[in-house]
């Protein structure tokens, strides 16, 4: 049997700041622009988790999609939701909070539960703006 890959979508808000602090405040906003804004600025990201596998004979299920809602809820939302991702994010310390910075993260984060749920994490798009947003194949890109 082929696999089959199912996606489920979450929805947080939270604030950052994209500044180096090896920087002077005129490069920062030269390189960052209003997103190195002092005061830190928000988004409402959207998440979309995609996992592989091969359906369940007896549920004919990839992954329950109760099990990967509850991961990415534990492991995504509740740590990252309503927070400052450079300040209140236990697995963004010390990075820069780039989109690109907090998927790699969070891919870090979710690969095992899902795996031990019986999935494959196969790409996560993490949305940042409508016309803004990052996709990550946990090194495995498909281009």
């Amino acid at each position: 049997m082929k696999s089959v890959y199912i996606t489920r979508r979450e929805i947080f808000n939270a604030a950052h700041k994209l500044w180096n602090e090896k920087w002077s405040q005129e490069k920062n906003e030269e390189v960052f622009g209003k997103c190195s804004n002092h005061n830190w600025h928000g988004h409402n990201f959207t998440i979309l988790v995609t996992v592989k596998g091969i359906p369940d004979p007896d549920t004919g299920f990839v992954i329950n999609l109760t099990d990967l809602s509850r991961i990415m809820k534990e492991k995504v939302i509740e740590p990252m939701d309503h927070k400052n991702l450079n300040i209140d994010v236990p697995f963004m310390k010390g990075l820069l909070a780039s989109t690109e910075n907090m998927i790699i993260q969070i891919w870090e984060e979710i690969k095992l539960p899902i795996k031990e749920a019986g999935g494959e994490l196969v790409k996560i798009k993490l949305v940042e703006t409508e016309n803004n947003f990052v996709e990550y194949f946990g090194g495995n890109e498909p281009y």
